[in-house]
């Protein structure tokens, strides 16, 4: 394989698989969509690179699932639905800049950087409170979101997570990091 961002056909089988045995156990989350559609996207050859980044996702600890389809743009919608933030991805600090910020103790990623490499976007504050509507996530972790520009020029960074049976945004230093935070990021095929 001489492109690190494609799958042997053992690889796309797998991938394949589990993302239809999660897509009949969790019907709630994709209302009014069918398997074969979505089948047929995933297997068509122009989507190699997002199978790839489905398969990182797996392979993080996200368990993507479909959450939704795009009418515009005939594209579905895949979101990581983990019950907690996916382990592969936690004790990051928000990006590069916090990164390069910590003069001690930096940890090994970032969120944004993690995030493009594997070819995925961090979920919004409003894709997270969807995400809500299909189960409770982060009851013990807490997850990165998309930061808006003017909070992130000052230093900050938003996560969210999900106590007491309510979604929370809360505000961190974008340098810091935690053992229990991660994020979760979505993808559209």
């Amino acid at each position: 394989m001489g492109n690190k961002k494609e799958l042997s056909p053992e690889q796309r089988d797998e991938i394949i698989s589990t993302l239809k045995d999660r897509f009949e156990k969790n019907m709630n989350r994709h209302k009014g969509l069918e398997w074969g559609g979505l089948q047929a996207r995933l297997n068509s050859g122009t989507r190699d690179e997002k199978l790839w980044s489905l398969s990182e996702m797996e392979r993080t600890g996200g368990e993507p699932d479909a959450v939704g389809y795009d009418e515009k743009t005939g594209e579905y919608i895949f979101y990581d639905c983990s019950a907690e933030s996916p382990t592969g991805r936690r004790s990051l600090c928000y990006d590069r800049e916090a990164l390069e910020s910590r003069k001690s103790y930096k940890p090994e990623n970032n969120a944004i950087d993690m995030a493009a490499e594997m070819g995925i976007e961090l979920l919004t504050e409003e894709q997270y409170r969807e995400l809500q509507k299909f189960g409770n996530f982060d009851l013990k972790t807490s997850s990165w979101v998309k930061t808006p520009a003017e909070i992130r020029k000052l230093g900050g960074a938003l996560f969210c997570d999900r106590r007491y049976d309510r979604v929370f945004v809360y505000h961190n230093g974008a340098e810091s990091y935690y053992a229990v935070r991660g994020f979760r990021g979505s993808l559209r095929v």
